[in-house]
């Protein structure tokens, strides 16, 4: 019902079919009810990694002719609002966390809760939905860029449920799994274990209160089934 009613908000404040959204945040549950009302337009998400400065997110936000962001806090608002004048597609930029935002009058901000709010005819947006197919782009994700120049490597519905479905089935899978959404949600791996396999399993996303606690939650939300990287999977053994 959220992704629905952002997608209707997003749709009155313009966004279409194949334009790139950027996204800029912990992981949070609005994070992804903010992917899936852009996806649901046949818009492209664009995650882009939270610990990121401002140069960083310039190229990325350039090279996709980004129109909208969304942002978690201030933190990632301030970022935006660096890079502003040097990237022109850049039109709006949506906030989750308020605090610290109050006096803040550029006219690029609107609230995710303003978002909500807005009314646009659902049907615009059924009609979106009945559009789409598994070879539509279903996200972008550039490459940290350590090495090079960031790349921008596309990825469609289908390209990210087909190994979500692999893995599901090579483990047993179903809605009664759980698992804590703990990895950067630009990295391609977050989104297929943490978001696609949710899509076809059923199972249950949690996100952690923050990044400093995740070993804390984790133990609290005790999840069924855990993705990590050989660096993160070594640490977990000792817990």
């Amino acid at each position: 019902d959220e992704g629905r009613a952002l997608a209707e908000g997003l749709y009155a404040d313009g966004l279409r079919r194949g334009a790139h959204v950027a996204l800029v945040s912990d992981n949070r549950p609005r994070l992804y009810a903010a992917m899936c009302a852009v996806q649901c337009l046949g818009a492209v998400p664009v995650p882009l990694y939270q610990d990121a400065v401002a140069e960083e997110m310039m190229f990325p936000i350039q090279n996709a002719e980004i129109a909208m962001a969304f942002a978690e806090d201030q933190e990632q608002v301030d970022k935006l609002l660096e890079i502003l004048p040097r990237c022109p597609t850049l039109a709006r930029i949506y906030y989750d966390d308020a605090r610290g935002l109050r006096h803040y009058r550029q006219p690029q901000l609107r609230s995710y809760e303003d978002l909500l709010k807005a009314n646009c005819d659902s049907g615009f947006v059924d009609a979106e939905i009945a559009r789409g197919s598994g070879s539509d782009v279903a996200g972008m994700f550039f490459t940290s860029g350590t090495t090079a120049a960031p790349k921008g490597v596309v990825h469609t519905h289908a390209s990210l449920l087909g190994p979500a479905r692999t893995a599901a089935e090579m483990e047993k899978l179903s809605d009664a799994d759980v698992i804590l959404a703990y990895l950067p949600p630009a990295w391609i791996g977050q989104n297929i274990f943490s978001c696609a396999q949710a899509f076809v399993t059923g199972y249950c996303i949690c996100c952690p209160e923050a990044p400093e606690t995740v070993v804390n939650d984790m133990r609290e939300i005790g999840p069924t089934y855990y993705f990590a990287p050989p660096r993160v999977d070594r640490k977990s053994t000792r817990l």
